[in-house]
């Protein structure tokens, strides 16, 4: 597998609108940080899964030179990890029908949100439609020979997925990771893991926390993701052991 870092900023991205810190006025790309999504590839069946549609989706698939979605994942329905979904109609344009699977509630507010992509055709005026099949998660899945397995993780007032794909974990907005989780993650290659700040959050994972909840599921290598303007990429890529680094949008990994 691939596993391509569209982006690891947060729901305000980097640099933040009217901020003069100095990651915000930062030159070193890897400070500046679209809102989180990824993208993996399956080398084995040459299929690609999205894993959230983030608010800069357009801007990171034309960054990117991405062609081709196969499936759509989504963490959660938090406004910055679906609010891109309308442009997968290009995507739907090209291939036809796209499946994307979310949590029973996430795809209940996904189907309200975008309700007129799910509606009957002839009841939209004018414009494109995203033609997408949303299915809600009841256990693992099998996308492309692939075996996907939620995991139920605390974020504030909700639950989102987290998902263990083999030898990735991709885990994105939570607070903490709960023991259940923490056993079907062992023997990983790669844990994707939310690190907000340095400062604790109520509904994120502070540095410090993500680097504790690392250590205890053991990874091969370990990368935070959805970092804030008060994170700088390389003192943070210093203060972090070899094994544990800040990923940065574009990153590509294989796993």
């Amino acid at each position: 597998m691939e596993l391509l870092f569209l982006g690891t900023g947060t729901s305000h991205g980097v640099p933040m609108i009217g901020c003069d810190c100095a990651v915000c006025r930062s030159t070193n790309p890897r400070n500046t940080r679209t809102r989180t999504s990824a993208i993996l590839r399956l080398r084995r069946s040459n299929s690609s899964i999205l894993i959230d549609t983030s608010i800069d989706l357009r801007q990171q698939m034309l960054r990117e030179r991405i062609a081709r979605v196969d499936a759509v994942l989504f963490t959660h329905h938090h406004a910055d990890h679906i609010l891109g979904l309308d442009d997968i109609r290009v995507f739907t344009d090209l291939q036809g029908r796209i499946d994307c699977y979310a949590s029973p509630a996430s795809a209940e507010r996904i189907r309200t949100v975008f309700s007129y992509a799910f509606a009957a055709p002839d009841s939209y005026e004018g414009g494109g439609l995203p033609r997408l099949n949303l299915k809600p998660i009841d256990g693992h899945i099998d996308l492309f020979g692939q075996r996907i397995i939620p995991l139920r993780l605390p974020h504030g007032a909700i639950t989102v997925f987290g998902y263990r794909i083999g030898g990735l974990g991709y885990l994105t907005d939570c607070k903490t990771v709960p023991d259940e989780a923490i056993e079907q993650l062992h023997g990983l290659d790669v844990l994707v893991l939310d690190a907000l700040r340095h400062r604790p959050h109520p509904t994120h994972l502070s540095i410090e926390e993500a680097i504790d909840v690392a250590r205890k599921i053991g990874a091969r290598r370990t990368f935070f993701t959805h970092m804030c303007h008060r994170v700088e990429h390389e003192e943070l890529a210093a203060l972090l052991p070899p094994d544990i680094q800040p990923a940065y949008d574009g990153l590509r990994l294989s796993i």
